[in-house]
C-alpha cells in the first residue's frame, strides 16, 4: 500500500485546481480519477455524437424520488464536467453571501463574505485565462485587478442585440469566458471561435478546463502521481474514526489500497456525498464527516430552461455565447424577489432541434429555423432543501431525490425574456431548448450540482469548517461544489475553483 503526503480524488474543478496549485510543494501527490483522458477526435465537434446519442455521457443509471431510472448527464473525464462546460466563469454577487430573501423562502448566508473570497475569485479568473470586463455588470463586486484578457467579442448580431437592450434601459455585458483565445493574433490562438463550444468538448484543446489548465501542467511535477481508470468505492478510517486510514480503489479490475496524510475529495456533489455515505462504518453509521446528518442533504442544481427564439433577420453568429444580462438578478420595481441571470448559449443547429422535433419535420426545415436560431441559458437559484437529497441503495446505485422549488421567480424571468424578444429582433415566442442537457430538466441536469456537504461554522448544521475539512474528522477534505450553502444565480464554476485555491493555501501551512 503506497503511502502519499495527499490525496485527491476527482480531477475537475475543485480537485485539479487544487493539484496544479499544490504540486509546486514538493509533496507526494497522487490524484485518481474514475475516467480516462477524454479522446481527442472529430466526435468531439459532431452535434449528433455529443446531443443525440450522448457519447461523451456516462453509462451509469440512478433513481429518482420515485424510484424512476434516468440517465444522468455527467462526465467522468480527466477535467470533470469542465471537459464539457460551456466556460462560464462568473462571480457569485457579493449579496449571494449573505441572507437573501426569495419568493419560495430564505437563501442562507455564507460562513465567509465575497471579501474574503475575492483575492481567490480574481487568482481563478487569471489561472483559467477568463476572458471579461469588470465594471459593466451592474450586479457584480468589487474586483482587485481587472482579466488578463479582454472579453470575447460580440459577432453582428449579438452586437446588435446588445445594442438594442441598451436602447431599451438594460446593462448587457460580455459574458466572463475561460476559452484560450487571442483575437488580435489569430496566428498563434488555441481557440478558433467554432459553433461546438458550449457543451461540446474542445476538438483543439481552447477550452480552459482543469485537464488543460491545471491537471496536465500539475503532471509535470515528479512529485504529481496521476490514476485513471481509478473509481474510489470507499475510505476506510482507523479505529478512533477520527482518520482516514486507507483509500480503497478498484482499477484495471483489481481491488487496491493507498493512504496519505491527508485525502481530499473532490467527485462532484452528488458523487462526493455518496462517497461518504459508502464510507459509513462502526464510528459513522451514517457515512463519513456526517454526525450532522447534512451530507448528502440540501441538494442544489438551479432552475435551469434552455429557450430558443427565432430572429426576424437570419442569424449567422458562429460563437454567440458572449453576452448576458443580469437585469433581473435581484428584485425589481414590479417584484420584490430576485429572479435570475440571463445568458447566450452556443448556437442552434439542425442536429440540435431534431432532439425536440417532430419526427416528420424534413431535415431542412431544421436547419432554416437554426439559421434564425437565438438562444438563450436562464438560471435562477434553487434553494436547499433538507429532502432534496443524495441516497445510496445496498448495491451502492446512486437515487436523486429533488423536487423543485423557487419556481415563480425563473417563471417571471421566462416571462421578462419573453417580453423583449420583439425589442431585440425576435419573434415573440420561445422554444424549449432541452436537447441541451440531452435528457430533462432538471433531475437529469448536474452541470451546478451544489451543497450536498455543505461547510459552515456549526458541526451540528454543517460537515465541513471554513476550510473545508470535515468537521468529524482531522484528515478529510472535501473541496467540489458541495460545500456551497446557496446556489446563487450564477454557474458555480468559478466559485469552486477559487475555493480551491483558497484551500490549497491553507493546506500549504500544514502538509
Amino acid at each position: 500500500m503506497a503511502h502519499y503526503d495527499l490525496i485527491i480524488i476527482g480531477t475537475g474543478a475543485g480537485g485539479g485546481t487544487l493539484a496544479f496549485a499544490l504540486a509546486p510543494t514538493g509533496k507526494r501527490i497522487l490524484i485518481l480519477e474514475r475516467g480516462t483522458f477524454l479522446a481527442q477526435e472529430k466526435d468531439n465537434w459532431s452535434s449528433r455524437a455529443v446531443f443525440t446519442d450522448g457519447k461523451y455521457t456516462s453509462t451509469e443509471n440512478w433513481t429518482d424520488k420515485n424510484g424512476q431510472i434516468f440517465h444522468p448527464g455527467i462526465h467522468y473525464y480527466v477535467g470533470g464536467n469542465t471537459k464539457m462546460y460551456g466556460a462560464a466563469l462568473l462571480r457569485m454577487r457579493p449579496q449571494d453571501f449573505g441572507e437573501l430573501r426569495h419568493h419560495g423562502g430564505i437563501s442562507p448566508a455564507w460562513p465567509l463574505s465575497y471579501e474574503q473570497m475575492e483575492p481567490y475569485y480574481t487568482k481563478a479568473e487569471h489561472l483559467y485565462e477568463v476572458h471579461g470586463q469588470h465594471g459593466t455588470d451592474p450586479t457584480e463586486g468589487p474586483a482587485s485587478a481587472d482579466y488578463l484578457f479582454p472579453p470575447v467579442s460580440h459577432e453582428p448580431r449579438i452586437r446588435q442585440l446588445s445594442d438594442d437592450l441598451k436602447a431599451i434601459g438594460h446593462y448587457p455585458f460580455h459574458l466572463p469566458l475561460g476559452v484560450r483565445l487571442l483575437e488580435k493574433n489569430r496566428a498563434m490562438s488555441r481557440c478558433i471561435r467554432c459553433s461546438t463550444c458550449d457543451g461540446f468538448p474542445c476538438l483543439v484543446h481552447a477550452k480552459s478546463d482543469a485537464e488543460m489548465i491545471c491537471v496536465r501542467p500539475a503532471l509535470e511535477y515528479p512529485n504529481v502521481t496521476l490514476l485513471t481508470e481509478s473509481f474510489v468505492t470507499r475510505l476506510e478510517t482507523d479505529a478512533s474514526g477520527r482518520t482516514v486510514k486507507i483509500v480503497h480503489v478498484q482499477r484495471n479490475g483489481l481491488n487496491e489500497q493507498y493512504s496519505a496524510d491527508r485525502v481530499v475529495v473532490s467527485c462532484g456533489a452528488i458523487n462526493s456525498a455518496a462517497l461518504l455515505l459508502r464510507s459509513a462504518n462502526e464510528k459513522h453509521p451514517h457515512g463519513l464527516a456526517n454526525s450532522s446528518d447534512v451530507v448528502g442533504r440540501h441538494y442544489m442544481c438551479h432552475n435551469n430552461s434552455a429557450f430558443m427564439a427565432l430572429s426576424k433577420e437570419p442569424n449567422p453568429t458562429v460563437f454567440q455565447k458572449t453576452l448576458a444580462l443580469n437585469d433581473f438578478y435581484f428584485s425589481t420595481p414590479e417584484w420584490e424577489f430576485p429572479m435570475g441571470h440571463i445568458q447566450m448559449l452556443g448556437k442552434t443547429d439542425g442536429e440540435i432541434i431534431k432532439g425536440n422535433a417532430p419526427k416528420f419535420v424534413p431535415r431542412f426545415i431544421l436547419d432554416q429555423v437554426a439559421r434564425h436560431a437565438v438562444d438563450f441559458w436562464l438560471c435562477s437559484e434553487d434553494l436547499p432543501d433538507p429532502n432534496n437529497r443524495v441516497l445510496i441503495n445496498p448495491q451502492g446505485q446512486i437515487s436523486l431525490q429533488y423536487t423543485p422549488n423557487n419556481l415563480e421567480g425563473h417563471q417571471r424571468l421566462t416571462a421578462k425574456l419573453k417580453s423583449l424578444l420583439n425589442k431585440i429582433g425576435c419573434y415573440d415566442r420561445l422554444f424549449s431548448r432541452s436537447v441541451y442537457l440531452s435528457q430533462k430538466i432538471p433531475i437529469a441536469g448536474t452541470a451546478h450540482q451544489v451543497g450536498t456537504v455543505r461547510f459552515g461554522t456549526d458541526p451540528k448544521t454543517s460537515a465541513l469548517d471554513i476550510n473545508c475539512k470535515a468537521h468529524d474528522l482531522d484528515n478529510l477534505y472535501v473541496i467540489d461544489g458541495s460545500f456551497f450553502v446557496s446556489s446563487s444565480a450564477v454557474n458555480p464554476g468559478l466559485t469552486i475553483m477559487a475555493n480551491a485555491l483558497r484551500v490549497a493555501e491553507h493546506l500549504k501551512g500544514i502538509l
